[in-house]
């Protein structure tokens, strides 16, 4: 296994534990929040996408799909185009309604673009800086990862919420 296959298999993971995350629930239920303050799995997944739309398209010179495809239009959402869920209010978190097939089409547009471009990649790749604003600066290996954590951990918090809210 190369680094690209590592890459490709970890964004995979990231794909098929969104669509088990989302398969199957209604609008309603997507949109649901545990309590006033928490976060529902349709504004994690439309997160998690986000930050990975914008951090990988960012690293690979490319636009996000967000904004080429037409994704932002289809969502609605009564934010600029540019945001990615980073510090929104409550209020701003029960702005995100969306269904499974929305949330998953997104998802899957971004996973397209992402695995196409790690699929190219190669170890000296991951040392190239992508980000001066930081120090120390941070590296295509260091961004890539931080995303698939960073994900990883969003469709956790869904897999969560989804469970609890079965179990009601």
């Amino acid at each position: 296994m190369n680094t690209a296959d590592v890459l490709a298999d970890a964004f995979g993971r990231i794909q098929e534990s969104v669509h088990e995350a989302v398969d199957g629930l209604s609008a309603e239920d997507l949109g649901a929040q545990l309590d006033s303050g928490a976060n529902s799995i349709a504004w994690l997944v439309w997160h998690l996408a986000r930050v990975q739309d914008d951090h990988v398209a960012d690293a690979s010179g490319q636009d996000q799909v967000w904004l080429t495809q037409g994704w932002a239009d289809r969502f609605g959402l009564p934010f600029t185009d540019t945001e990615t869920g980073y510090g929104q209010s409550a209020r701003q978190v029960a702005q995100v309604r969306a269904d499974a097939a929305l949330l998953t089409g997104y998802y899957d547009a971004v996973h397209e673009q992402t695995v196409d471009f790690v699929r190219g990649l190669d170890d000296a790749a991951l040392d190239r800086v992508v980000d001066e604003a930081w120090s120390p600066p941070v590296t295509l290996g260091v961004r890539l990862i931080s995303v698939i954590g960073d994900d990883m951990q969003h469709v956790g918090q869904a897999a969560f919420v989804r469970g609890s809210l079965e179990r009601r």
